[in-house]
């Protein structure tokens, strides 16, 4: 299976792994696009003010901007260890036993705005880009991500369960994944769609199916695997779930 996460802006420092080698990572297919963004970014990085405005960032953040100008000479670190926040935080990478981490590095992947789509062990960089930002010479980003990524995600044999935020599912739509959403109950029985312990619910659930023993086939299968790990769900369509927020 393959459980698309969505990325963060927020992102661990430094890494033990050698510079960024698109060879070495997952979906080779998404390389010529990788490059492209990637110098795109980094010429961009030459002028700071112009590197702000693009990114949508304050001055005072201009430290992102000096990291996208060393992002091929700067270490690595896989995907897991490299995006930080809320969800990453309830997936809790760190506590896994040997044998959990490498489902998780074959099962999780992160869509991202620069690389696409990464597998959860895959090396890359910090660096700083969001789903809605227009580059010079490139513009926005759906439009040079969707050509290519969107056969990608076709071809995906395996179940693909899709946790992405609204502006990252935007850059390349799937067809046939089992969508996530997260809702609370309300006194009378309905329900309503929940924002602040979004989340910390989908990184519980990615860590639950990460680390199953047997590997989830299908809906019936995902719910149970969420069930035995406490998480409450419903089915909310043929190809949709609900998590239940406590």
């Amino acid at each position: 299976m393959l459980v698309l996460l969505p990325p963060s802006e927020t992102k661990s420092n430094g890494g033990d792994g050698a510079p960024l080698r698109l060879e070495s990572l997952s979906f080779g297919e998404l390389n010529p696009v990788r490059e492209r963004l990637a110098e795109a970014l980094t010429e961009l990085a030459s002028d700071t003010d112009a590197s702000l405005r693009a990114l949508g960032l304050s001055e005072r953040m201009s430290g992102e901007v000096a990291r996208n100008a060393t992002l091929w000479n700067s270490p690595t670190a896989p995907a897991l260890e490299r995006y930080t926040g809320v969800l990453y935080e309830a997936l809790e990478i760190g506590s896994m036993s040997e044998v959990e981490r490498s489902r998780a590095d074959n099962r999780l992947a992160v869509a991202s705005a620069l690389f696409g789509m990464v597998r959860g062990g895959d090396p890359i960089p910090g660096y700083r880009l969001s789903a809605n930002s227009a580059l010079p010479g490139v513009g926005r980003l759906h439009t040079v991500w969707r050509p290519a990524l969107e056969p990608v995600l076709a071809a995906e044999r395996a179940p693909v369960v899709d946790l992405r935020s609204g502006a990252y599912a935007a850059l390349a739509r799937t067809h046939g994944a089992v969508a996530v959403s997260v809702v609370t109950e309300l006194a009378d029985g309905s329900r309503k769609t929940v924002s602040h312990h979004n989340k910390a619910y989908k990184g519980r659930l990615a860590r639950a199916l990460a680390c199953a023993e047997e590997e989830p086939s299908d809906l019936d299968s995902i719910a149970v695997v969420a069930e035995k790990a406490g998480i409450r769900v419903e089915r909310a369509g043929e190809r949709a779930l609900r998590v239940i927020a406590d």
